[in-house]
């Protein structure tokens, strides 16, 4: 981790076969949590994935945070993009470091991870085979002034709180909609809850994710 852009914990197969390459999945935990918080949601995939859970640059007690808010659902800009790049160069770092399937990296985040999965869904385009984002939005800024990639060849999970007291339900169906327009491949479902991650929507998550993953046919490539 000597030279890494970002603070993480690793998750892998007990067997690494040399001759192969593995999916990766990347977490981003919520504000004020850190880099244990989200492992939890994936036990078991590790058999499967490298599994990158990223902490959050800032501190934010009780833990940290990817970036901070200047107003109702509007980062401070400034900071908002630090942490995209940072993100960015984390997953570059992963690829060199770590036997990679550039065609199987996927992003999973949670309320303000979410945000960032999404953005970086948006602005990696094909780099990215999915997300998931949980209870997120996508700034206003990220949609008139980044450079918005293809996202035809993405997958999405996006889930809401329909009772959501933090990230208002509506933002969660914008969500939806915006990756619709784009022509992503999007999944959106909403559960009767707050600003949380129910089981069935760890359930639902966690069954979207292996089939999509299992649909994918072709050779692996190293990052």
């Amino acid at each position: 981790m000597l030279n890494s852009p970002m603070f993480y914990e690793l998750r892998r197969p007990q067997q690494i076969n040399p001759d192969q390459t593995y999916p990766a999945l990347f977490l981003m935990h919520g504000i004020g949590s850190n880099e244990q918080n989200m492992l939890s949601l994936v036990h078991g995939l590790e058999d499967k994935f490298f599994i990158f859970s990223i902490r959050g640059h800032l501190m934010q007690p009780p833990g940290f945070a990817f970036f901070t808010i200047e107003g109702y659902g509007k980062p401070h800009r400034e900071v908002f993009d630090q942490a995209v790049n940072k993100l960015t160069n984390f997953i570059d770092y992963a690829c060199e470091q770590y036997p990679l399937d550039k065609d199987k990296l996927y992003l999973m985040g949670f309320s303000q991870g979410a945000i960032l999965a999404m953005t970086l869904g948006l602005s990696l385009g094909s780099k990215i085979k999915g997300i998931i984002a949980l209870s997120g939005y996508i700034p206003a800024f990220v949609k008139e002034e980044y450079k918005i990639q293809s996202v035809e060849q993405l997958s999405a999970f996006i889930s809401h709180g329909e009772m959501d007291q933090v990230l208002p339900f509506e933002w969660g169906v914008a969500n939806h909609e915006y990756f619709r327009v784009l022509g992503a491949k999007v999944t959106f479902r909403t559960y009767p809850d707050g600003h949380t991650i129910s089981m069935e929507n760890y359930q639902d998550f966690m069954k979207w994710l292996l089939n999509d993953l299992n649909k994918y046919k072709g050779e692996t490539k190293k990052c």
